[in-house]
């Protein structure tokens, strides 16, 4: 129905380059040489461009008289745009939804929107794995521990499962996805690939895909 809503990421690998999008606070954390690092910002109502971003829409400046004689008038001016505030902790846009961006949502869309955000970078022969996860993973296991447990479980279906698990022992009640991308074969391919282009190219994209992750 119209209140249905969802959060998504999604990756492209072509010629080299990694491409990844988000709407929502579905997260994607890539490992290099150990180290996790978030490839996009959640679209969550902490932010303070997109609390500001709901709140500005549709801007609509109100007058009210509270007073009013021949000689003298008192007006109260009120600015009313998008309905953003915190409770328990969590922000909320309209009372409602803790995301501000997300696919659905139709009754709210005016302030949730659709759309994406894209990050672009190049891999890399120290680009290890992926990790996709929703909420319900990240809420409770941060990006490092995530990064540490697929390391050491090695086995990228049984690191998914410890993953969940660790996040339910841990109280989650959210739906949990986990989602790990073995990164090795995408980068053993473009290295063969690339042999002919030359050290001082291939340090040159190494720093180029530094920049791209700062």
């Amino acid at each position: 129905g119209v209140s249905s809503g969802a959060c998504t990421s999604s990756m492209l690998l072509k010629d080299g380059e990694l491409y990844v999008a988000n709407v929502g606070d579905c997260r994607v954390v890539l490992s290099r040489k150990g180290v996790a690092k978030a490839l996009r910002k959640d679209h969550r109502l902490t932010r303070e461009d997109e609390r500001l971003r709901i709140e500005n829409t549709n801007l609509i400046l109100f007058s009210l008289s509270l007073f009013k004689s021949k000689s003298i008038e008192i007006t109260y001016n009120i600015l009313q745009g998008g309905f953003v505030h915190c409770q328990n902790g969590i922000w909320r846009a309209q009372g409602l939804l803790a995301v501000s961006r997300a696919i659905g949502d139709l009754h709210l869309k005016e302030w949730i929107i659709s759309e994406l955000e894209i990050k672009r970078l190049r891999l890399t022969s120290d680009c290890q794995f992926l990790i996709m996860f929703s909420d319900g993973l990240w809420d409770k296991v941060n990006d490092q521990e995530a990064v540490d447990v697929v390391l050491r479980e090695k086995n990228l279906l049984m690191s998914c499962k410890k993953l969940v698990d660790m996040s339910s022992s841990r109280g989650s009640m959210d739906d949990i996805t986990v989602m790990v991308i073995d990164l090795l074969n995408f980068v053993t391919t473009m290295l063969e690939v690339s042999v002919g282009i030359g050290s001082d190219s291939e340090a040159v994209l190494e720093a180029e895909a530094m920049d791209e992750l700062l």
